[in-house]
């Protein structure tokens, strides 16, 4: 496996996240159009790290696709099996932006050119020639990006690639609740590295005991590594009968949280590319969170994601100020 092309190859959504930039002389919100998708925003920090990745999806041939294709490029994200679809327009997302750096999301997406990929879309070889297949719920809303979902995961699985999740649950994409629990316990039962979010582990098991939420997965899904984010709390990681807590770092000039996660998941992923899954120590699992909470902290300084990940040096920078 270590001579695999690509390090990570990741499906699913890409789109143009519309945030908050002012208010014009008028008075109206100033949006700004920033590239994003969370399968996307990994990659991205991925390649900061000097990764080489892969990206499997769709877009609208419109103006939006275009910016889309071009900022991916850009990041240096193999775009092999960026798709077109000639009807049906980018996936567009407003983004609402709350006092403490949280955010709402509102989806312009029915339909949407993501959801719109099919299995006959994929390109199987790419998915063969990668060490670590990564996907999120959002390619799962709808019956065919389903079914093309499902067949990326198979090829993964046989191919012996380690295979990445983060359930990235967005309300409402789904037309119901109970059909996102069904998908993301799909995607649980498939996993061998899961990142997730405390709402996520609530979401799931109604509690906000994460400790608690860790054991039940572990015990139904038998995950090898689970890693949790707390937000401004920081993550935890959950290994062979270890539990890690690291907290965060919190920055004074945060703007949003837009890629946080996001850009948590990349260094994961890195630091499993470097040091494998199989013999991980307390100490790897605490290196592992410190380096992903720091990331993370320096992206909540920027607007956007896919164009502003931190290079290693900020992430280090970051790290040497506590």
């Amino acid at each position: 496996m270590e001579n695999r092309t690509f390090d990570v190859t990741a499906l699913g959504e890409l789109l143009i996240d519309f945030t908050e930039n002012g208010l014009s002389g008028q008075g109206n919100p100033l949006l700004e159009a920033n590239p994003g998708g969370a399968p996307c925003n990994v990659l991205a920090m991925l390649q900061r790290l000097g990764r080489h990745t892969a990206f499997i999806g769709k877009v609208g041939r419109d103006m939006f696709g275009a910016q889309l294709r071009e900022a991916v490029a850009s990041a240096g994200i193999d775009l092999s099996n960026l798709v077109e679809d000639e009807e049906i327009h980018t996936t567009l997302a407003f983004v609402h932006t709350k006092s403490d750096g949280d955010r709402d999301f509102s989806f312009y997406r029915n339909p949407g050119a993501d959801m719109m990929l099919k299995k006959e879309d994929i390109q199987p070889e790419i998915i063969r020639d990668s060490r670590i297949f990564h996907f999120g719920t959002l390619s799962s809303t709808h019956e065919g990006v389903r079914e093309a979902t499902r067949y990326a995961v198979q090829v993964a699985k046989e191919a012996g690639c380690i295979v990445s999740f983060d359930p990235n649950l967005r309300p409402p994409l789904w037309k119901s609740l109970d059909d996102a629990k069904a998908e993301i316990e799909y995607g649980l039962a498939q996993t061998d590295i899961l990142k997730i979010s405390d709402n996520e582990v609530e979401f799931l098991f109604g509690t906000d005991d994460y400790d608690a939420g860790a054991q039940m997965l572990i015990e139904k899904y038998q995950i090898p590594l689970i890693c949790i984010t707390l937000g401004r709390d920081g993550s935890r990681a959950y290994y062979k009968g270890m539990r890690v807590s690291v907290p965060g770092f919190v920055q004074k000039n945060t703007i949003e949280t837009t890629g946080a996660g996001d850009t948590f998941c990349g260094c994961m992923l890195n630091y499993v590319l470097e040091h494998g899954l199989d013999n991980l120590t307390e100490e790897n699992l605490k290196e592992l969170l410190l380096f992903a909470n720091a990331a993370a902290s320096v992206i909540t300084t920027r607007k956007g994601a896919l164009r502003v990940m931190p290079t290693r040096e900020e992430i280090h920078a970051c790290l040497n100020r506590e």
